[in-house]
């Protein structure tokens, strides 16, 4: 009898801690660098600091407009005047365009994540990508193994949780299946994110998910947040407008155990049937990396590089996976390396270049600049060419690691590998901007200006030339072709819609680029004045906005998804050959190498060699 009773008592103590009521402030999508973001910032703040009931702030992601070193300080400084805590996570806009590979996410704000308690709840929030490359958001790989720490360190495993991140978790983040498996291992209550601007009511697998409104003042006059009340295991949101009313509460969600260990439900899951189609492709190896690979590979001799968003360039032997050696940096790479005879370039946010020895990884030389570098290096004969996020372009000498020249009018950052064609060197950097450069003295020959949107900028393609021409394609949807010389426009079309992804035949006849809307891969003739079709595969590719390169090699194209899927083309029929599906996440990057073998980088961290 006593025992019951004790158990009761405890239960009701339990249950009395986990129904206290608190409030907290949801404030998402602030935009910090775009027209009204900081008024309606500074206006929120200054509201949040006059409600006395308010026990902390929720900051959901999208926090800048570019992820730019400047938004986030600007951000830092608006933040720092709250009179509450407040807890911070990342979004697209801080990561896909940060000059800094959302390194400097890191060092203003301390982290991309967090975890606490608060009034018997416990809050988790992690970082949501797509870190520097275009694709659907992506959990990266060390904060799911963050999400599983903290849950693994639980004191009570039926604590309730609520969850914040700034994607929806279905499919518009490649590993939502990941995160809400992981989630509902333990008491997942509620999921809050950004991203759509508005509000809104979802079901996530059996999860109810809270977006909130952005911050942004859009039409209106003032911007606005929500004000997040739990009272009695019933969560209420109602929308505030800073300095003059709450209104009416818009959402209710039961707060409670929704058991869903128990769930045997089969919810939609990423298929990998396709590759029981195609036998003629195999995996004869696969690497998953500790944190995400955002960098493409290089090879030679047998042994391939890449970087990660750990800091590390590691070296692998390429027959069968195994690390050879590993260089840390003290920042994330995104730089993909070049290799020439037995000397690696690789660059780092850490704001350093680095050439390192091919075989046991050792420094050679070190370059430091004065921001961080996301920009991947060409090697040409005894140079280095490599941008900066200074808007600063260089020459390095390979041997020695001194500077042969420099030009210091890049408008805003680079990301791209430069082209060296015919003597000059081509890039185009988020400015709107895409020059062309002397190779031997650094001076400006041409540079085209056409965007007048940033996010339209020839930024993220790997150019390529033949015949005279240099072939671009832009977030703008169009593919252009450009006298080398000149930088005359020679044509500039939307009729095949395309992003950021180009291939250029072996032979240099044609060029290649995947239609973003229609799921095709289209090829075109180099030689003529105008753009002409030579032919078209219906790839199936669905939505493609993956900005990696189309490679080619013994007569076939290799198409990079946004997916995880390698689509394989035949030059000769210009149909599939085969498809090959390695991960739910984007292909950042397919090399060619010999014994008809390609490797693979995937920005979840997979690196793979597939044989064919």
């Amino acid at each position: 009898m006593k025992k019951l009773v004790l158990i009761s008592v405890l239960l009701a103590f339990s249950i009395a801690i986990y129904a206290q009521t608190l409030q907290y402030a949801h404030v998402t999508d602030i935009h910090v660098g775009s027209s009204t973001s900081v008024e309606d910032m500074e206006q929120t703040v200054q509201d949040i600091n006059s409600i006395s009931t308010i026990d902390f702030v929720i900051l959901s992601g999208d926090i800048t407009e570019f992820g730019s070193d400047e938004e986030l300080t600007l951000a830092k400084e608006i933040f720092d005047q709250l009179n509450k805590p407040w807890y911070i996570v990342p979004g697209n806009h801080d990561s896909k365009w940060s000059e800094s590979g959302n390194n400097s996410f890191v060092r203003i704000f301390g982290k991309e994540s967090f975890a606490f308690e608060k009034n018997g709840y416990l809050f988790i929030g992690t970082a949501s990508g797509p870190n520097m490359r275009m694709a659907p958001g992506l959990v990266p790989h060390e904060q799911l193994v963050f999400l599983d720490s903290a849950l693994a360190n639980m004191e009570d495993p039926d604590q309730p949780i609520i969850f914040v991140n700034h994607y929806p978790l279905d499919e518009s983040l490649s590993n939502w299946y990941k995160v809400i498996d992981k989630l509902k291992t333990r008491n997942i209550q509620a999921t809050l994110l950004g991203h759509g601007h508005r509000n809104k009511l979802f079901n996530f697998e059996g999860i109810p998910g809270i977006m909130g409104r952005s911050n942004l003042r859009a039409k209106n006059k003032v911007g606005g947040y929500n004000l997040a009340t739990i009272k009695q295991d019933t969560l209420y949101y109602a929308e505030r407008t800073p300095g003059q009313k709450t209104h009416p509460v818009w959402c209710k969600v039961a707060l409670k155990n929704h058991h869903f260990a128990q769930d045997k439900t089969n919810w939609p899951r990423p298929d990998y049937s396709i590759n029981d189609r195609f036998t003629q492709v195999q995996k004869t190896w696969e690497v998953q990396d500790s944190s995400d690979v955002g960098t493409g590979i290089a090879n030679n001799n047998k042994i391939a590089v890449y970087g990660n968003s750990n800091g590390q360039i590691i070296a692998l032997d390429r027959t069968n996976g195994k690390a050879l050696w590993k260089f840390q940096t003290a920042g994330k790479v995104y730089s993909t390396p070049a290799i020439t005879k037995n000397r690696v370039v690789c660059a780092s946010t850490d704001n350093s270049i680095y050439c390192l020895n091919l075989k046991n990884g050792k420094l050679i030389w070190s370059f430091i600049t004065d921001k961080s570098i996301v920009a991947s290096p060409e090697i040409d004969g005894n140079d280095v060419f490599i941008g900066s996020s200074e808007g600063i372009f260089r020459s390095i000498n390979l041997k020695t690691g001194k500077i042969n020249w420099q030009f210091d009018d890049v408008n805003n950052f680079v990301e791209t590998r430069p082209l060296i064609y015919n003597g000059l060197v081509y890039f185009g950097s988020w400015g709107n901007t895409f020059y062309a450069l002397d190779q031997q003295t650094g001076k400006l020959v041409w540079k085209r200006e056409k965007y007048t949107n940033r996010m339209l900028s020839p930024a993220a393609v790997w150019p390529v030339a033949t015949n005279g021409k240099v072939f671009i394609v832009a977030p703008d949807r169009h593919m252009t072709a450009l006298d080398a010389t000149t930088g005359e426009e020679i044509w500039d079309s939307g009729k095949y819609t395309c992003r950021e992804s180009i291939g250029i035949s072996e032979d240099g006849e044609l060029v290649y680029i995947k239609n973003m809307n229609e799921g095709n891969v289209d090829a075109f003739y180099t030689n003529t004045k105008e753009q002409k079709l030579a032919w078209e595969c219906p790839a199936d590719l669905g939505y493609e906005i993956a900005p990696s390169p189309i490679t080619e090699a013994n007569g076939y194209l290799f198409v990079p998804t946004t997916n995880g899927i390698v689509c394989a083309i035949d030059k000769n029929t210009h149909q599939v050959a085969w498809k090959y599906k390695i991960s739910n996440a984007l292909i950042n990057h397919i090399l060619p190498v010999s014994d008809r073998q390609l490797l693979v980088s995937v920005l979840d961290g997979k690196i793979v060699c597939l044989q064919y």
